[in-house]
């Protein structure tokens, strides 16, 4: 069976969707709920979902929080070790979802900044790796996931990075994610993050200047589906019908999906269908996280 090790963060999302526009210095009607969030551990949390097994590296708080989130791993069978530390206080990350769906993240790192190179586990067994953007532009992690990244590379396991969003990504040089992006056998990212690091407004172009850094590009298109370009081959897939209802782990969901399947496979097409089935999923309920039933 496959197994992914999933580098970077575990958090508490707060999800307020708005029934308004936001009323600046006001009151604004919305429904709020709380949710196990986190890149990296909801990447972990859907790769369970593919009959694929997960093991999260990331680091919870000494709190409460931290308890409900480490017991909601358990849940869904993935792996870890060594996830709650003193310190500082488990990771949240406030989310406004709009009558669209579409939604707008403020996170807070909380514990994960303190990651170290001790925090990974033994490299025997795991077919790929995944890492989450966030726990790259954290300067405070950034030294020892760069140093498990070495690690991982030596052990000659491949490592596909998801950079996160354009605007965390705008608190490092473009050319510093990039030297990142170089170290990686893949990398999975949104429309608008490709044409940011790609530097182009033309999605093509973007895509073919990110091919000169890594093997493989996948550019998530949301409702346009996916496209991917491996040493020269493209493919592009639809995306599948659905009630959007909350678009939080959309992209999380679709790496879980894409990264098991392209490991097993070496077959792009698969590799993509398999993404956006499992992102359809996602978006169709509250929450990063697949259902437990």
């Amino acid at each position: 069976m496959t197994k992914i090790l999933c580098i970077g963060d575990l958090a508490l999302d707060v999800i307020a969707q708005l029934k308004e526009h936001i009323n600046y210095g006001n009151d604004t009607a919305s429904k709020i709920s709380t949710h196990p969030g986190g890149q990296a551990a909801n990447v972990s949390t859907w790769i369970t979902r593919t009959f694929a097994q997960a093991q999260l590296v990331a680091r919870v708080g000494n709190d409460p929080v931290g308890f409900a989130l480490i017991s909601d791993l358990d849940k869904y069978g993935v792996e870890h070790s060594n996830l709650m530390h003193s310190g500082r206080p488990t990771g949240v990350v406030v989310i406004l979802v709009d009558s669209n769906g579409e939604r707008t993240m403020f996170p807070d790192n909380g514990a994960n900044a303190d990651l170290e190179i001790n925090d990974l586990p033994p490299l025997d067994g795991f077919d790929g790796a995944y890492v989450s953007g966030y726990a790259l532009l954290d300067f405070r992690s950034r030294d020892a996931v760069l140093a498990m990244i070495k690690k991982i590379k030596s052990a000659g396991i491949p490592i596909f990075f998801d950079p996160t969003t354009t605007g965390a990504m705008k608190i490092v040089a473009r050319e510093e994610v990039l030297s990142w992006v170089a170290m990686m056998d893949g990398i999975l990212l949104n429309s608008e993050e490709a044409r940011y690091l790609g530097a182009s407004e033309d999605l093509e172009i973007a895509e073919e200047n990110l091919n000169k850094y890594t093997p493989l590009v996948v550019i998530k298109l949301g409702s346009r589906g996916a496209t991917a370009v491996h040493h020269g081959q493209f493919i592009k897939v639809p995306a599948i019908t659905t009630n959007v209802v909350d678009t939080t782990g959309a992209g999380d969901s679709f790496a879980a999906g894409f990264i098991p399947k392209w490991l097993e496979t070496s077959d792009l097409e698969q590799a993509l269908s398999a993404g956006t089935a499992l992102a359809a999923k996602c978006v169709a309920t509250v929450g990063a996280r697949p259902p437990l039933n």
